[in-house]
């Protein structure tokens, strides 16, 4: 059996399961990515519900794992030189699972680098554009009068989505065969509906987003993913 006392986030959120993968995350995009990966990768994992409160995220213990206090992280009690290892950064935990099993990255150098620029693409800008744009559109933000902040954020919304758009015409996924770039990407397309923002970007003229999230929300895997941690303890 894995020893994790090594790392004090084991204190608080207690490993039943320590030969596990140990993900400590929140059902929002970025937590759901490593949900969906492990499914889908058919990784052994024990989930731990992590809030996004001050509480969890700010607590000595989660910080000892991530300093950044962004969800999520997890250890892995099987690291790659024979050791528990801990993770934080959703993408780069979408590379280590994908290189771990050789699922999901691409057969070739050539696919690797690919569906790696499209997990950028999300990592760097799809990701924390439409972020800014749930600030200022449905959340805080949202009572500043100057509307440039809001302009802002929808029209890069909206450059970022015909990306996408023109990227899926005659195919089903982004990097060609299904990778971890959808498992980034498709969750924080279906954040639009949280924000209310679908209508002000035009989402209907999006078809072949419609159909790619539709395709992704088909999946198996994703539809345990998508839950996993519960929202509600």
């Amino acid at each position: 059996m894995a020893d994790l006392s090594q790392f004090p986030i084991t204190q608080r959120w207690p490993a039943q399961k320590p030969d596990h993968i140990q993900l400590y995350a929140f059902p929002t995009p970025n937590g759901v990515k490593v949900s969906i990966a492990l499914e889908e990768m058919g990784l052994p994992y024990e989930a731990h519900r992590v809030t996004l409160s001050d509480s969890d995220v700010q607590s000595p213990e989660f910080l000892s794992l991530n300093p950044n206090n962004k969800i999520p992280a997890i250890i892995d009690p099987n690291g790659p030189d024979g050791a528990p290892i801990g993770l934080f950064e959703s993408g780069a935990i979408l590379l280590y699972l994908a290189e771990k099993t050789g699922k999901f990255i691409g057969k070739s150098a050539s696919e690797k680098a690919v569906v790696t620029q499209w997990l950028m693409f999300q990592m760097g800008g799809l990701g924390p554009m439409l972020g800014q744009l749930g600030f200022f559109y449905k959340f805080a933000g949202s009572d500043i009068e100057d509307p440039r902040p809001r302009e802002r954020y929808i029209n890069e919304a909206k450059r970022l989505l015909n990306v996408l758009e023109k990227q899926l015409d005659g195919q089903d996924w982004v990097a060609g065969d299904y990778s971890i770039a959808d498992m980034a990407i498709a969750p924080w397309l279906r954040v639009l509906d949280f924000y209310g923002a679908k209508e002000v970007l035009g989402w209907d003229n999006y078809t072949n987003l419609k159909a790619y999230v539709a395709r992704f929300e088909a999946r198996p895997a994703v539809q345990v993913g998508l839950n996993t941690p519960p929202r509600e303890g």
